[in-house]
Parts: C-alpha cells; structure tokens; sequence
C-alpha cells in the first residue's frame, strides 16, 4: 500500500514537472526579451554619446533620477567636470544634457530590472523545489555574470572620466560580449527545457560543429563591432563592396606599432568586421546545403533556413546603415538584429543537436 501510494507520488510529480517547465521557460524567455532591450537600448547610449553623462556608480541609489531642478543641476555640475564636456559638448545646455543623461539612466535602469527579474522569481523556484537538477545552479552562475557585467559597465564608463573623451575600445568590447554572452546562456537554458530530461543527443556532434563556428564567428563579429563602434569605423570608407574603389585600402598598417591596428585604427577594424561578415555568410549557407542534402528532419531545414534569411538580413542591414555613415536609427537596429540573429544561431544549434 505504501508503496503503490509512493509510485503514484512520484507520477503525480513527473506530471507537474511539465507546467513547471513551462512556467521557467517562459520566465527565462522573459529575461531574454530584457536583455535584448538592454542590448538595443546600450546601444542607442553609444550612438547618442550619452554613456558618460552619470559620472558615478550607485547600484541602489542611482535608480532614483535627479527629481528637482537643484538636482539635475547637481548632476550636470559633475559632467562638466569631466574631459568630453570639455572638448565635445562644451556649452551644451540643461536640456541637452537631460537627453543624454535619460539614454544612460535608462540603460542602467534596465540593467537593475534584469537583476531583479532574474534574482527574485529565481529564489521563488528554487524554494518551491520545481526546478529541473542543476538548473539553480546554473541560473545562479547566470546571476552572478549578470552582477559581474554590472561592475564591468563601470569599469567601462570609468575610462572615459579623466584622460579621455569616449570609454575604452577594449573595455566596450568586454561589455558588448559579455552582454552577448548573457543571452546565449539563457536562451540556450530555456531551450533545454523544451527537451525532456531522458532525451539523449549522444553522437550528434558532427551536427553541432558547424552551429557552433558560426556562433563562435557572430561573437568574433560581435567583438570586431564594438571596436568598429567605438573608433567610429562606420564614419570611414562609406562604400561597398569596395572601400573607397579599393578592395584593400591603402591605410589598413597606418598606426605604429603594426600590432595595434586590428584595435586602435579604424580603417582595419572596419576592414575586418567587413571579412568576418562574409565568412559568417558562407559559414551558414555551408550549414543550410549541409542541413538540406542530409536527410536532416523538417524542423532542422526550418531552423537553418531561418538562420539563413537572418544572417542575409543583418549582413544586408550592416551594408545600409555603413553607406548610410551610420544613422542613429539604423545604427541601433544593426545591433539589435545581431543579438536576434545570436538567438537564431543559438536555437539552430539546438535543433541540430536533437534534430539532424
């Protein structure tokens, strides 16, 4: 009796696990679409030089935006002091200022929603015990990372406050990324909730390989586009498919030591992000012949014909917002379908792992 009663404990258990399952999925896609606005809005922050209009990190107390007129006062006081209003936006008036300080409270703002939207509904599942094994933990590493791209956004926007006038290349690039990486992570956890627990994708890595170039290129993408972004590559050799009538332009070694161009010239960071695009195409129109002439299942030629309509339009997309010299409009979409296309590619290798 005992035991027939403990079987059907179990059963009932296994039944609500799937509801659960669901329940998480749709939280994390919930933490996705987040970090997606987090990423467009980021990158709106860039295009607008806003990015060093907050001249402090207060984690807690910084969610509150300046309420009185003595306060934005206050505020405005502190940019004054620092090197961009100088030599770029001296003059500039309250108003002005306001614009710029809102794009960057609002990313900050964003970033303190994420935190919350991750750590409290996060602690709620984990108490509860609905969660499948290993995945609080894993959701706990996810947490951390997010904290972590907090203090490198600082870390970032400290580099434009005494010595210069924009923030590090090196250190946007470490923040693009990690941003980036946040939502692969994610994505890729709620996507594993859509597979039941005994499903095995043993012997399927052959599948997987070429996924995961093209996800390994997009990052590289991602990496060469923030150093494009801040050198401001996109304002030189607006043409394509040449650069200025040359396919290798002559400037590409102009800064001494030669080492230092691929990060510190932005003829070369343009040049390169322009090459990685082109090997990101052929990498997915590599992975769709594969896909279609393998006998692959339905879902799987779906998916890597979806990856293929995505990396056609962000490459066709890049190429109007470059002959455009970068718009603010376009500029901002080209970042935000590049962390579509990022969840696209993510899904594919996904579905090729289960389904090829």
């Amino acid at each position: 009796m005992t035991g027939k009663g403990a079987g059907a404990g179990k059963e009932a258990g296994a039944v609500r696990a799937v509801p659960w399952d669901r329940a998480v999925r749709i939280w994390l896609y919930a933490i996705a679409g987040l970090v997606l606005a987090m990423i467009t809005v980021g990158g709106a922050t860039r295009l607008t030089d806003s990015g060093l209009s907050i001249t402090e990190w207060q984690p807690i107390l910084g969610a509150i935006p300046p309420l009185t007129e003595a306060h934005w006062l206050e505020a405005f006081a502190k940019y004054k002091e620092i090197p961009e209003y100088h030599f770029v936006n001296k003059g500039m008036s309250l108003d002005a200022f306001k614009a710029i300080y809102w794009w960057e409270w609002g990313h900050r703002f964003l970033g303190r929603i994420i935190g919350l939207a991750l750590a409290l509904p996060l602690a709620i599942f984990w108490y509860a015990g609905v969660m499948r094994p290993g995945y609080p933990l894993k959701l706990l590493g996810v947490g951390l990372l997010v904290g972590v791209q907090g203090v490198i956004g600082w870390y970032m926007v400290k580099s434009g406050l005494v010595d210069r006038v924009d923030v590090s290349q090196y250190r946007l690039a470490l923040h693009l990324t990690v941003a980036f990486l946040i939502l692969a992570l994610v994505v890729w956890l709620a996507l594993e909730l859509t597979v039941p627990e005994s499903e095995n994708t043993a012997g399927r890595t052959t599948a997987r390989i070429l996924p995961l170039l093209i996800i390994g290129a997009i990052f590289l993408q991602v990496v060469i586009g923030a150093f494009v972004a801040s050198l401001k590559g996109g304002l030189v050799y607006n043409t394509w498919p040449t650069m200025n009538g040359a396919l290798i332009p002559h400037d590409l070694w102009a800064i001494e030591p030669w080492w230092h161009n691929p990060f510190e010239n932005p003829v070369m960071a343009q040049f390169i992000h322009r090459l990685i695009a082109y090997s990101v195409v052929v990498l997915v129109a590599i992975e769709a012949v594969r896909t279609f002439t393998s006998g692959a299942s339905r879902e799987a030629r779906g998916s890597s014909a979806l990856l293929v309509a995505g990396v056609l339009g962000q490459a066709a997309l890049g190429i109007w917002t470059l002959l455009e010299a970068v718009p603010l409009g376009l500029g901002i979409a080209h970042q935000a379908c590049a962390a579509i296309l990022l969840v696209i590619a993510v899904r594919h290798l996904h579905v090729a792992a289960r389904k090829a």
